[in-house]
């Protein structure tokens, strides 16, 4: 079993990580802000991209919901879903297009039960991926809350 299969199945342990990271990039906002968000992207990015890739097979969607989803990467469903399981699971659990791989909303759900602050954001529809964020840290789209707004022509008029 690699390291990150290992953590996922361990999502009180991420839940606790993701506490504690959400807090510090909070703190050091101020910081980062005076640096330039667009020069601190650029030097987050690579670890972020680097440990999240290991640990949750992260596709740098720049929207990350892992907190919200049981630890587990909605963008590494084959159908890229981002609110739950489509309609093709399998009895067994497993997903229509790769059937020899559990469905991610299936480990999403059940890693969620295990996530005392998080879990139950499960249940919360989250909005279409802005595909114009994919490639840029997540952290700092929270921090600037680009990650939180629409683009143009997404909004009602």
């Amino acid at each position: 079993m690699s390291i990150g299969k290992w953590l996922q199945n361990h999502p009180r342990l991420l839940e606790r990580a993701y506490q504690f990271s959400h807090w510090f990039f909070k703190r050091l906002n101020p910081l980062i802000s005076r640096f330039g968000y667009q020069r601190t992207d650029r030097l987050m990015r690579t670890g972020e991209e680097w440990s999240k890739k290991i640990i949750f097979d992260c596709r740098m969607c720049g929207q990350c919901i892992l907190h919200s989803t049981g630890m587990t990467c909605p963008m590494t469903c084959p159908k890229n879903l981002r609110n739950g399981p489509c309609g093709g699971v399998r009895a067994n659990g497993c997903c229509e297009v790769i059937p020899e791989m559990k469905c991610i909303w299936v480990e999403a759900y059940e890693r969620s039960l295990d996530m005392p602050v998080f879990g139950p954001d499960i249940i919360h529809i989250q909005p279409p991926v802005n595909r114009q964020l994919e490639g840029s840290s997540a952290w700092i789209n929270m921090l600037t809350e680009v990650d939180k707004s629409v683009p143009r022509g997404w909004g009602n008029g």
